[in-house]
């Protein structure tokens, strides 16, 4: 299996790139964000891979981070998206709006990517909806609205929110006891004391 691939951009095309490793070059299918996030020929690249293998095709797809290639595999989950409705998706929306997409249940926007209409949409946002909250490297906490607010992956926050689901907690609940703690103790609150103070709310 190969998870990950540190070389050079040696080539791109509308929907692909090849990564040269030592001399090597892999053929990687990408997002267009991910293109664009890959720079131009010549650059030093990092790239998070996921092998898809059938019967007549196997394909690397590339991602700019785990947190991209984690929501990959979500959507690819849900009947009817391949990896091909999958990577339009992730063309059209950062991680961060479909996550806030899905945590809204906003499936407009989803539908905003090309090839997903709006019964394939509300598909994906029902069944992402209860994962979207602290799932596939991107934790959230309630914003002033209400509106979900992306945690960077390896905060204490994210960390935290993480580690009440591991509990049983669902995300929206995880979430607002960590929001809770936070608000208690202060931005710069270690994981231990956050999931000290957070198990206290989600259980009260």
């Amino acid at each position: 299996m190969i998870a990950k691939l540190t070389g050079t951009l040696d080539d791109t095309g509308p929907d692909w790139a090849v990564i040269d490793v030592n001399g090597v070059g892999y053929l990687v299918h990408c997002s267009a964000k991910t293109l664009t996030h890959l720079g131009i020929r010549g650059d030093k690249v990092v790239v998070h891979t996921e092998m898809q293998v059938s019967e007549t095709d196997q394909r690397l797809i590339g991602f700019t981070s785990a947190g991209e290639r984690a929501w990959f595999r979500l959507l690819t989950a849900v009947q009817g998206v391949g990896s091909k409705v999958a990577l339009a998706i992730l063309s059209a929306l950062s991680v961060e709006e479909l996550q806030r997409a899905c945590a809204n249940g906003d499936s407009a926007m989803v539908a905003r990517a090309n090839g997903v209409g709006p019964k394939l949409a509300g598909r994906i946002v029902n069944e992402l909806k209860d994962k979207a909250g602290g799932l596939a490297g991107y934790a959230s906490l309630p914003g002033p609205g209400g509106e979900a607010v992306p945690l960077p992956a390896g905060s204490a926050s994210a960390d935290a929110i993480s580690a009440l689901q591991n509990l049983g907690f669902k995300p929206a609940v995880a979430s607002t006891a960590v929001a809770a703690a936070l608000k208690d103790l202060g931005e710069d609150a270690g994981l231990n004391d956050l999931v000290r103070v957070a198990l206290k709310r989600a259980a009260g």
